[in-house]
């Protein structure tokens, strides 16, 4: 495997870093996306804001959508335009922005993949009983197994294919046994009674913020579609993964408002637990621990291979033990997670610091996309960096505001 970062431009060389196959990888790289976005925080985010906001929740998730769809968009289309990873086109842009913009990545992934690793924890722990530090170290064993038994990138399409659409049928499930107030979603979906602006810095941030926008547009890059002729495959793969995490979003949604709208309290420890629980009893918990270990173990699983992603064209020896690598920071979390506990605190906080790091990962983006030297003769359109910038400055500012509020809170 020969490490060739600044290749896999318009009419250049393929990316040769790894020999992933393109075939699958289209679909592949859209769950890839959606499936590291829909992990434990996710099912524990939007349960909790569910509980606050209720069906107004719906209004939230609309504009965490529209949001969603302008960064997946702007970040996949500059990245495989150009052919270079994120990290890269960033030095090229400026040297050393590749280094600080690696350096917020891997650190909110990291902090992402603590709350993932806790998600295991607690996802065995509803299933077998066994306690929430022994959920994650065996997770972590399987996780470490699944890298080192086939070649990465096939493992991922094939593995997140299946737990996604696992997670979608159970979780419907579970939405139809909750019998949710439809038209009132319906309703506050369009016109809200209240809005969060911690609510949607956390989902989008959760969904594409930090290092989960990155993972597709990385597997399509590690997988040789790049350039204008492959431009359809790419949208068409961005805009899948925001469907298929949108999708899991709002019926988690109206099962949590099914429940909370029959005056049910949910649990503080462990909230989504609360809402499977109720709506299907016994099997409905037994339901939610596959629905958050399969949410927690494909996250894990994308947050290794993403955060690695942008360290690994720095120096050949990264590249070379990947594997090794991805190995280390997923010890490491489940280290962290079993000093540390507290997994819900730990679910809450991964999701807003993914909030935060977005903005400025978008605008270095943004700005590449604007110099012609980087994108190898392919012009942007105007209204897609419209869009992007919009983002830029929404969650730039509900970014600040969440900020403030924290500080004055403590």
């Amino acid at each position: 495997m020969r490490l060739n970062p600044f290749k896999n431009k318009l009419g250049g060389e393929k990316n040769k870093t790894i020999s992933f196959g393109a075939g699958g990888a289209v679909i592949g790289a859209a769950f890839l996306m959606a499936n590291s976005s829909i992990g434990p925080g996710f099912l524990t985010q939007t349960t909790v804001f569910t509980q606050q906001l209720l069906a107004s929740l719906g209004f939230v998730i609309l504009v965490s959508i529209l949001l969603d769809i302008g960064v997946q968009l702007n970040t996949w289309r500059v990245l495989t335009m150009s052919g270079l990873r994120a990290q890269d086109l960033s030095n090229k842009l400026l040297p050393g922005l590749g280094y600080f913009l690696s350096a917020l990545i891997v650190l909110g992934g990291f902090a992402f993949n603590i709350g993932n690793i806790a998600g295991c924890g607690l996802g065995l722990n509803v299933l077998t009983g066994v306690s929430f530090q022994n959920g994650a170290i065996i997770s972590c064993i399987i996780a470490l197994v699944l890298f080192w038994l086939k070649e990465i990138g096939k493992m991922l399409d094939s593995f997140t294919k299946v737990l996604g659409i696992v997670k979608i049928s159970l979780t419907l499930f579970i939405a139809f046994s909750a019998h949710p107030p439809l038209l009132e979603a319906l309703h506050r979906t369009i016109w809200p009674q209240k809005i969060s602006s911690i609510a949607i810095v956390t989902l989008v941030g959760g969904t594409v913020g930090g290092y989960i926008t990155f993972s597709g547009a990385h597997r399509l890059l590690d997988a040789g579609i790049s350039g204008r002729d492959q431009l359809k495959k790419i949208n068409r793969s961005a805009v899948t993964g925001i469907i298929i995490s949108s999708v899991m979003r709002y019926i988690l949604f109206l099962a949590a408002l099914g429940v909370v709208m029959q005056g049910v309290i949910l649990d503080s420890a462990n909230p989504p637990a609360s809402v499977f629980k109720f709506a299907a009893g016994e099997i409905g918990l037994r339901i939610f621990g596959v629905v958050l270990w399969s949410a927690a173990i494909s996250s894990v699983l994308g947050a290794g291979y993403t955060s690695v992603s942008f360290l690994k064209t720095f120096h050949p020896v990264i590249a070379k033990h990947e594997r090794w690598f991805i190995s280390i920071f997923i010890i490491l979390s489940t280290i962290i997670f079993v000093w540390i506990g507290k997994p819900k605190q730990l679910l809450i906080a991964a999701g807003a610091i993914n909030g935060l790091i977005l903005p400025v990962a978008l605008t270095v983006i943004l700005i590449a996309a604007t110099k012609t030297r980087l994108m190898e003769g392919y012009k942007h359109p105007l209204w897609m960096q419209v869009a992007g910038w919009a983002g830029v400055f929404v969650m730039g500012y509900m970014g600040i505001r969440v900020i403030i509020d924290t500080v004055h809170s403590l």
